[in-house]
């Protein structure tokens, strides 16, 4: 997407070249969305957020975004207040007829997003852009007053009910345990770190209401002796596959890699390169969806909140599993009891291998999605080329989160059973979310 390369000075150096009195235009423009949450990707990657924490940052800043739009126009939208565990009322527009709504969504979006992540002010220079765009462009001065005042009470009202949802209450829980016994997760290679959010399961999800409905088989019993057991068919499977990946299959797993922080050594030196996590690559996504649809507004909104809670609600789902289990990597088992010297193709991720946290939220994200933007939409994603890594085409959404099953076992980082289990569990997660939530009137 062109887009994504945009930032606050290009937008105020692309749009003031155009006529006056044209706040609408400029301001309406589902793009600039996009482009809104991309910077919040860009923040989220800055600051090195987790993929379950940064599924925090987007959901919370997406449905701010969304209320506003769901406020202005309640003949299209359906307000999400009764409908997401704990969310009972938002501050409501006292003067609908001098607020832009548009606006309100773009800033709610900001300020939420600003609020839940950090540092203090990391996106008070894109806001401020935004707001210099509403003048520039001439909105009046009552309705930017009026629109920015309704956007403090709904910001509050999101950020106030964004607090009850235990993710403070687990900034102090316990670490994980690390115990070298049997089939147990242990860290692994390069850097050997802590596991990530062992008690994520605690967080309030947002339409979810009993994980143990969402019931993860167990897992094959760990066992390298017996040369016909699962467990041990899988591991053979993983480390040929890797020993033997071709050029597609490679592209793949770089593709969806998407490790927010990778570990990168050579000799003494130390050094992190930084990309989208999977749920900032999913949010690419909807942009892109959005556009190829020609997504209005009010549309291109419902998307990415619709997305963005389906992303947060399966990492709950998959965590739960992933420290219910607490099963060991691939690169672990292979080094112990086959290969002291092989290597997964991508860099394992520092939590237990089953269930796969990228699989499951790829399988809900395109559920969610489809929801919105249709069935058997076709598409080139091109999140990753300001990565370096050349673009895929998909048939679908669903086509795209099942290529994902495949592309984290060639990134050597899963077994196959686990990727699939996890297209299975996403799936049946996201299925639930669009069953669930009603928000699209009609």
């Amino acid at each position: 997407m062109k887009y994504l390369y945009f930032i606050p000075c290009v937008l105020l150096l692309f749009f003031t070249s155009c006529k006056k009195n044209d706040y609408k235009n400029i301001l309406h423009d589902p793009l600039l969305y996009s482009r809104t949450v991309h910077e919040l990707n860009g923040v989220v990657m800055g600051n090195n957020f987790t993929p379950v924490v940064a599924s925090r940052n987007y959901a919370y800043a997406s449905i701010a975004g969304y209320e506003a739009i769901a406020a202005g126009y309640p003949e299209k939208y359906q307000s999400l207040v009764g409908q997401l565990n704990g969310l009972s009322a938002v501050a409501k527009p006292l003067n609908k007829e001098n607020i832009d709504f548009e606006y309100a969504s773009l800033l709610a979006f900001c300020k939420v997003g600003e609020a839940v992540t950090f540092p203090e002010g990391s996106m008070k220079l894109y806001t401020d852009s935004i707001h210099n765009l509403a003048v520039e462009h001439g909105m009046p001065a009552e309705m930017i007053n009026e629109t920015e005042n309704y956007v403090k009470a709904l910001v509050k009202s999101i950020i106030g009910w964004s607090k009850k949802d235990n993710y403070l209450k687990t900034r102090s829980s316990s670490k994980f345990t690390v115990k070298d016994s049997i089939g147990r997760w242990i860290p692994t290679p390069p850097a050997y770190a802590q596991a990530v959010e062992p008690h994520w399961a605690e967080i309030r999800p947002m339409v979810l209401n009993n994980l143990k409905n969402y019931k993860v088989p167990t897992p094959p019993e760990f066992n390298i002796k017996d040369t016909s057991s699962l467990y041990y068919k899988d591991v053979i499977y993983s480390k040929n596959a890797i020993d033997y990946l071709n050029p597609e299959q490679t592209h793949m797993a770089d593709f969806w890699d998407d490790n927010p922080g990778k570990l990168n050594i050579s000799g003494h030196v130390m050094f992190i390169t930084k990309k989208f996590s999977p749920p900032g690559h999913w949010m690419s996504i909807v942009g892109i969806g959005a556009e190829k649809t020609k997504s209005d507004f009010g549309k291109t909104v419902c998307a990415y909140a619709k997305t963005s809670i389906a992303l947060f609600d399966a990492f709950i789902e998959c965590w739960s599993a992933k420290y219910t289990f607490k099963t060991v990597r691939p690169e672990t088992v292979i080094n112990k009891y086959f290969d002291p010297d092989w290597r997964p193709h991508l860099q394992t991720p520092p939590f237990p291998e089953y269930t796969c946290g990228h699989t499951t939220i790829s399988a809900a994200a395109a559920e969610a999605l489809t929801s919105v933007l249709g069935e058997n939409l076709a598409y080139t994603d091109t999140s990753e080329l300001e990565f370096g890594i050349k673009s895929r085409s998909f048939k679908s959404f669903k086509d795209a989160a099942k290529e994902n099953i495949w592309a984290r076992f060639y990134g050597g980082v899963h077994f196959h059973n686990s990727c699939i289990v996890s297209n299975k569990m996403g799936t049946i997660v996201g299925d639930s979310i669009v069953k669930k939530l009603k928000m699209k009137r009609n």
